[in-house]
């Protein structure tokens, strides 16, 4: 019999951006996770889940301090607490030896309570209320000045107090970084910071303990940090020969890069992100050459967090649907999106399958499930030809997600930690709808 006539159709083949090193090759499956296998995890906690590894964790922490501590005698870590304040997380770090810095009275509340002592919490940021003030005073907390309203507050806080608040002065400065960070604290180069520190000292109401720079984030340049410490060196030193007071310790805050690779990237983080050792001896270098008495070097204090806590943290997924968008390309929907994976804006993650597939992939882009035209993970990524129920697992997603995640047409899911044993604990239990409705109060003319 005659076959019925089909007309041809034409498809456009969107194969992504070109890249020099040939075709991109698929992604090699993630069976398990810290020995864990994820259909397991999947099936005690469901997805999508976040897995944290307590081994990765205390790893990341004891290579920074290797690197910096073999190169210069007195180093101390403060844990970022923005970054991922879950208490497993902070609570394994502060085990490690970190001390808190934190940027807001919730965040001191919270490091108090995870049984950091005053003295160690490093209070920085922009947003500091009189409340929070007087609370990191009395629990002798160092405040680290952020402006000029900030340093007046504070005085009026210290006044008729028994004992001088410690503080240090945040400084931003010109390292060779664009744009400069001159959001935050008082600018060295016209001025500014030394006023400040001269308004502190002569108050007679502050005890100046510390100077602090943080000069950018997710920075590639090692140079730029010794270029930030030599400057916030020779500030120490003339704080010593003009205001008469020593500089205790000196912070060079954080951003040191994890190895995620940034949208827009060429290549990727692993060919083009410097290790954390070039970071060490750019800082350390500077310091040891900066002048000081080798009995009066001061204290080296870093905030990192995104380097520390990236790769321990994993997200799974499972997909809920494919389709064929207008241009041919194949997008699958998967039942995580923007609202979990908020780095997902500057990242390009890398992801994975969780079991065997065939050779064949395909260029596909990457939905969330929210019904939001921007949530979309990932633009052009080669991955095989996944169905309903596959799982795939997104990595290094330690940093910000879980602090800066959203409640938002979804419930926000379980968070569990493998420990160094093996052993799987939720350390954050998915939210309800009774969770999420718990502070809301309806009007009695409302009610039913």
């Amino acid at each position: 019999m005659k076959q019925p006539y089909e007309r041809p159709t034409l498809r456009k083949l969107t194969a992504g951006a070109l890249h020099k090193f040939g075709p991109r090759a698929g992604a090699a499956p993630t069976a398990a996770l810290d020995g864990v296998a994820v259909a397991e995890l999947v099936a005690r906690f469901g997805s999508p889940l976040f897995v944290l590894s307590e081994r990765q964790l205390r790893r990341s922490y004891q290579a920074a301090v290797r690197a910096f501590g073999t190169r210069y005698p007195a180093v101390q870590l403060a844990w970022s607490y923005k970054t991922n304040y879950l208490n497993a997380v902070c609570r394994t770090f502060h085990q490690e030896g970190a001390w808190a810095e934190v940027v807001s009275g919730m965040e001191l509340e919270k490091a108090l309570l995870n049984g950091v002592p005053g003295p160690h919490i490093l209070f920085n940021g922009p947003g500091k209320r009189r409340t929070d003030l007087e609370q990191a005073c009395a629990v002798d907390a160092v405040i680290h000045l952020d402006n000029a309203d900030e340093l007046h507050l504070l005085l009026d806080v210290a006044a008729g107090r028994a004992t001088r608040p410690r503080v240090a002065l945040r400084v931003n400065l010109d390292a060779g970084i664009y744009p400069q960070w001159d959001r935050f604290g008082f600018n060295l180069e016209n001025g500014e910071a030394w006023q400040a520190l001269g308004r502190v000292v002569a108050s007679g109401r502050l005890a100046l303990v510390g100077l602090h720079c943080h000069i950018g984030t997710y920075v590639l340049q090692p140079k730029a940090y010794g270029v930030a410490a030599t400057k916030l060196a020779a500030l120490a030193r003339r704080c010593g020969r003009e205001l008469h007071t020593a500089i205790q310790y000196l912070d060079l805050g954080g951003g040191f890069p994890s190895t995620n690779t940034l949208k827009g990237a060429y290549l990727p983080a692993a060919d083009t992100v410097p290790p954390l050792d070039e970071y060490a001896e750019a800082i350390t270098g500077a310091l040891l050459g900066a002048g000081f008495p080798a009995d009066e070097l001061p204290l080296l204090v870093l905030e990192a967090g995104r380097a520390l806590v990236d790769d321990a943290g994993s997200l799974i997924g499972s997909v809920l649907a494919n389709k064929r968008l207008a241009d041919g390309r194949r997008a699958t929907i998967l039942d995580f999106g923007v609202n979990l994976l908020f780095t997902s804006f500057w990242y390009d993650h890398h992801i994975s399958p969780t079991r065997e597939f065939s050779d064949q992939t395909e260029p596909t882009v990457l939905y969330g499930p929210l019904c939001m035209n921007i949530d979309q993970l990932r633009n052009s990524i080669a991955l095989p030809l996944l169905a309903p129920g596959d799982t795939v697992v997104v990595h290094k997603v330690g940093a910000y997600n879980m602090s800066q995640w959203q409640q938002f047409i979804n419930l926000r899911p379980n968070v569990v930690m493998i420990d160094e044993a093996g052993a799987v604990h939720i350390i954050r239990a998915a939210e309800t709808l009774d969770y999420l409705q718990q502070l809301e109060r309806v009007p009695a003319h409302l009610l039913p």
